[in-house]
């Protein structure tokens, strides 16, 4: 093959037949793409509801005009594309092939341009050849995913995704608030809001009249693309554990998902996957050319390739025209070497309105660079601001409570964005952008986490635009000298209605659903606190927080006087100094019922739902005040504890209770899966799951003294699982195990009684972890065959077991 050097491309460009041979493929092109598509843009921008010159604005930065034609003001920062050092590792050669000769054709809808625009078929084939090659040579091994307690990482874990969970998660945790929904999917049925409820009534005339269009309007869908063309399990389930790591732009959030979640959900996305990813072929030629192209024609103004440079410059944007002699985005006016955008005539004629306002360089107010940033991170796909955007009304129904309770769109939609500078601090605000300080356990969707850089200007232009640049410490707002009396009446009108929807420090009433007042002081701003409990719905619209305070007169005069703004300086004063105040009278008398379990003569036993051990827990509490859960579906002893054991309340009588919790203070987690495998070797993967293991449940029974002991079978061996309390507050676990056909299969099973970041021995049959857990282990009353062993990130102790007939192994967990 010919090698494609930069004086053969130079050559190229200036060929007259080049020329005839795309004014062809240009019109072809034209005919049959998509426009690019822009989520803001497509829902706003398109029906008027947002100015032509953030409309124009989202353009130029989400296609990266800006990362060419360079910007004079602020606010036109470009998107840019993926960063490609390690794109040989992510993406399918072939794929990149495909979408370099037609990105439009391959994905619809994406926003990068047609960089082989300007060379007629041939030559863009092998062009795309070409980069396609120097890409697959960008490799990188995937990142080392280390194991915690709370983050079990099986070997290779992305090899066992479960697509069926994987479907679950990504229709629950917020992923179709952007991208379309499986149409086979089922959602539990929940009550439509008034609003919703109304527009199944009115006609598109009546919709229209009464302004509702925007409400009514169908919300289309960021595109995935050909994903199982594109991706394997293991570079998906990567990218979606940490996606800036590719993207560092951001558009794509990070959801703190966990490797089994990021495996499932990439199973479920590459379910219909027939292919594997292929390499490089190593040709140097054909990679040194590649290379050549790569930083020529501009890829490297948008992609960010270690050594690479670009060498492709533009005109400064601000001497752009809309009529000048060529553009990236008008067919007939292309010349060779020239990307190209097709733009449909509502996208053109908006980039054209805004190149005045970017020459004569005004600057963005405040509240428009609020604006500017949540659309371009598409933020109003879950949240409204001054009217603007929210969950579409075709997707609320994916957004589900846990155990599908009934209260209302303020309680499982994402919070209205509007004047929450004058609400959240702007410490808080940090906390939620990078996806931490979750405070409602009620619902599934969660608030993903953005690059800190992107949204490092985000807080103090909130506080700004919403006129709460200084805002009013406590003692200015209440003008009350906190006391103890201020905070024991605080903690009084506490009991009075705030314990029948909120918990405290994860406290509440049986069946309370609502967020935690715990932190409260530190989240949102005195003022705010002061003016939304005298009137909640003239700072939240439609709020179901009732008014305890109407026309600002008390309807409690036992407390403080019945003084307003005593009670409600009682109330910031208590829940500022909550982690040292008792709680709630209320909540005290519920957990001194006779709903928490407090073993004393025999052990108690409780199927519940619990949030490690999942929705077949057995939770086994004794005497002796230690305790554990035992998961009967993966047949995994999930977690231990000392202390108090659990309160039944939920299990027995609230439906929709949350999982059950421990109640003792030292609650350890114990290795995830089945504790015995049958392994073709010590190397081998350990199973993921019991299906993988050959294993299955098979009851319990209870001895004498009520004792449990777990009944299962795994690989043709009966286990009988017998955990009961260590003198010194540990557990001693006896697992006796019986061949049923010893001649039928090897006698060799694998023992993994103990898993970490990291494995320190402590004896010769004993190790501890970083979480202080130690296991001991005695095989048949003598010594133990063992080994340790590193695999993607997670330590493992496993010990070879031989059952001829029937073996006993002991295990002795201390912690």
């Amino acid at each position: 093959m010919k090698c494609l050097s930069c004086r053969w491309f130079a050559a190229l460009l200036t060929c007259s037949a080049v020329l005839a041979d795309w004014d062809s493929h240009s019109k072809l092109v034209a005919a049959e793409t998509t426009p690019p598509f822009v989520a803001g843009f497509d829902r706003f921008g398109r029906h008027d509801e947002i100015s032509d010159v953030h409309a124009g604005r989202l353009l130029l930065t989400e296609l990266s005009c800006t990362a060419c034609h360079a910007p004079s003001g602020a606010g036109l920062t470009p998107k840019r594309g993926p960063k490609l050092d390690a794109v040989g590792s992510r993406a399918n050669r072939d794929w990149v092939q495909r979408y370099l000769m037609n990105p439009q054709s391959v994905k619809p809808g994406t926003t990068m341009p047609d960089a082989l625009a300007g060379l007629p078929t041939k030559k863009r084939q092998e062009a795309a050849l070409a980069l396609a090659a120097f890409l697959s040579e960008q490799v990188q091994p995937f990142p080392e995913i280390r194991a915690t307690g709370a983050n079990p990482v099986p070997f290779e874990f992305w090899k066992h995704g479960n697509a069926k969970q994987g479907r679950i998660l990504y229709h629950r945790i917020g992923c179709v608030a952007c991208h379309a929904a499986d149409e086979d999917y089922e959602v539990a049925e929940m009550k439509a809001s008034p609003i919703d409820a109304m527009l199944e009534q009115l006609d598109p005339e009546e919709i229209k009249e009464l302004g509702l269009l925007s409400a009514a309007r169908r919300v289309e869908s960021v595109p995935h693309g050909d994903l199982a063309a594109k991706y394997s399990h293991q570079s998906l389930t990567h990218f979606l554990l940490k996606p800036e790591a590719a993207r560092p732009a951001g558009r794509m959030p990070d959801f703190d998902l966990k490797a089994v979640d990021a495996a499932d959900i990439a199973a479920w996305l590459l379910s219909k996957q027939t292919q594997a990813s292929t390499s490089g072929d190593g040709d140097e030629q054909l990679v040194a050319a590649g290379r050549t192209l790569f930083t020529s024609i501009g890829c490297s103004n948008c992609h960010d390739i270690k050594g690479l440079q670009s060498q492709h410059k533009a005109k400064p944007l601000a001497v752009l025209h809309a009529n000048a002699a060529t553009s990236c985005f008008v067919a007939e006016q292309q010349t060779s070497g020239q990307p190209f955008y097709p733009l449909d005539d509502v996208q053109k004629q908006t980039i054209n309105a805004v190149l005045a306002s970017v020459r004569e360089n005004t600057a963005l107010a405040d509240h428009d660079s609020v604006q500017l940033t949540l659309l371009q991170l598409n933020c109003y796909a879950c949240h409204t601001r001054d009217k603007l955007g929210g969950v579409g009304r075709f997707r609320k129904a994916y957004f589900e409570t846990v155990g599908h309770v009934d209260i209302g769109d303020e309680g499982r939609l994402p919070p209205a964005l509007t004047g929450v500078g004058g609400k959240l601090t702007t410490s808080a605000m940090k906390n939620v952008f990078s996806g931490k300080g979750r405070i409602r356990p009620h619902m599934f969707v969660r608030m993903p986490g953005f690059p800190s850089r992107l949204l490092e200007p985000l807080p103090t232009l909130f506080a700004k635009t919403d006129q709460i640049a200084n805002p009013l410490a406590a003692d200015a707002v209440f003008k009350v000298q906190k006391s103890d009396r201020l905070v024991a009446a605080g903690r009084a009108l506490m009991d009075s209605g705030c314990v029948q929807c909120h918990s405290f420090s994860g406290e509440a009433l049986p069946g309370t659903v609502g967020t935690d007042l715990r932190g409260m002081a530190a989240r949102v701003h005195p003022q705010w606190f002061h003016d939304f409990l005298l009137n909640p719905g003239k700072l939240k619209a439609r709020t179901r927080m009732p008014t305890f305070f109407p026309n600002g007169e008390s309807q409690n005069k036992d407390i403080l006087e019945g003084d307003t703004e005593q009670q409600i300086a009682a109330m910031w004063a208590y829940l500022s100094d909550l982690n040292r105040q008792p709680l709630p009278e209320k909540i005290l008398k519920a957990r001194a019922q006779d709903y928490e379990l407090t073993p004393t003569k025999r052990p108690i036993v409780l199927r519940t739902f619990m949030q490690r051990a999942g929705t077949h827990a057995i939770a086994v509490g004794f005497p002796q005040k230690v305790h554990y859960a035992f998961d009967a579906e993966t047949l995994s002893l999930s977690e231990a504890w000392r202390g108090r054991f659990v309160d039944a309340e939920g299990t027995w009588f609230v439906r929709a209770a949350p999982p059950a919790k421990p109640l003792g203070e030292t609650v350890i987690p114990l290795p995830s899966g089945v504790v015995l495998a049958a392994l073709p070797n010590s190397g081998a993967a350990w199973p993921t799951d019991a299906e993988a293991a050959n294993a299955k449940f098979s009851g319990y029974r209870l001895d004498a003294r009520g004792v449990p002991t777990m009944l299962y079978e795994i690989g043709g061996v009966t286990v009988e699982d017998r955990i009961e309390p260590l003198e010194l507050q540990g557990l001693k676990r006896t697992l006796t195990l019986v061949r049923r056909q010893p001649d039928s299969q090897s006698s060799t099973l694998w023992l993994r009684p103990l898993t970490g970041a990291s494995l320190t021995k402590v004896g010769e049959a004993s190790y501890r972890n970083e979480t202080g857990l130690a296991v001991e282990v005695a095989v048949n009353g003598g010594s133990v065959k063992g080994e340790s062993r590193r695999n993607e990130g997670v330590s493992e102790w496993l010990v070879s077991v031989d059952v001829a007939e029937q073996s006993v192994i002991e295990v002795r967990y201390s912690w």
